[in-house]
């Protein structure tokens, strides 16, 4: 009855079978290890922003990489802002998708360390961004600014591209050894996302608070894969028992009209 399976076609689909079954449920495990991953990540960036400012020199000095604990952590830093010395970011979004820079600004504390602070975005003022923008000017004299710290940006980390050849006082990446470099100062490893004081007339336009990775998806996903992985198997059985069946009606009408006609 079930000889059937032994055909070319049947063997393929068995086999075809036999790989999806432990293929979708790796696909499930994997699904649950990126659900863990954004669920920590989720609570490290939420663990972050509700913690108590701390001031800047408390989390990271010269050369110090900001490690994944240390991110998004509130930290204040009193000096002045230095906009001789001001840069911008190419190739930037608001939350508007539209494209435009970043402000850099370096910020000297009263130790003479240099901060680097990304005081936001503003729009490109040209049609091209070759020429320097119209930047907003920051508080004059001493003040106390607040921000989320920062990792360096890296290419491998962000996928930008650090392109050479840039016009004056323009950058790709924000990243405190270049800074150093050009600047000629000991800088504070990493940067920060200004938060406060807010400027005046909203402009540049501070840099929004990070969003939660959707976890939640990511563990749907997973029980799909594996409810995928039970559906494969009970297909196959459904498709043979519909293949004996039709087999077998086949067999009767076959054997009723080989019957010879009564007389």
């Amino acid at each position: 009855m079930y000889r059937f399976l032994l055909s070319r076609q049947w063997v393929i689909l068995t086999l075809v079978s036999l790989l999806l079954i432990p293929t979708m449920i790796r696909l499930g495990f994997w699904q649950m290890h990126r659900y863990d991953e954004r669920t920590a990540r989720n609570q490290l960036v939420s663990d972050a922003l509700t913690a108590e400012a701390v001031p800047v020199e408390t989390l990271t000095t010269p050369g110090h990489a900001v490690t994944r604990g240390e991110r998004y952590r509130s930290v204040t830093a009193t000096g002045s802002f230095d906009t001789e010395r001001e840069v911008v970011v190419r190739r930037r979004v608001n939350a508007d998708e539209t494209v435009g820079f970043h402000v850099l600004t370096p910020f000297v504390l009263t130790d003479g360390k240099v901060l680097l602070v990304d005081r936001g975005w503003i729009p490109a003022d040209a049609p091209s961004q070759t020429s320097f923008p119209k930047v907003p000017a920051p508080p004059a004299g001493r003040v106390t600014v607040t921000g989320r710290l920062m990792p360096d940006e890296t290419t491998a980390a962000s996928g930008i591209k650090d392109l050479k050849g840039l016009p004056d006082r323009q950058v790709m990446l924000i990243n405190s050894e270049q800074e150093a470099r050009r600047l000629g100062a000991q800088v504070l490893g990493g940067y920060i996302a200004q938060t406060a004081p807010e400027p005046k007339g909203d402009s540049p336009e501070l840099v929004g608070r990070p969003g939660s990775e959707d976890a939640a998806l990511n563990y749907a996903y997973a029980i799909q894969w594996w409810l995928f992985s039970v559906g494969v198997p009970v297909g196959w059985v459904i498709l043979v028992r519909r293949e004996t069946r039709d087999r077998a009606q086949a067999a009767v009408r076959e054997a009723e009209q080989a019957e010879p006609a009564t007389v």
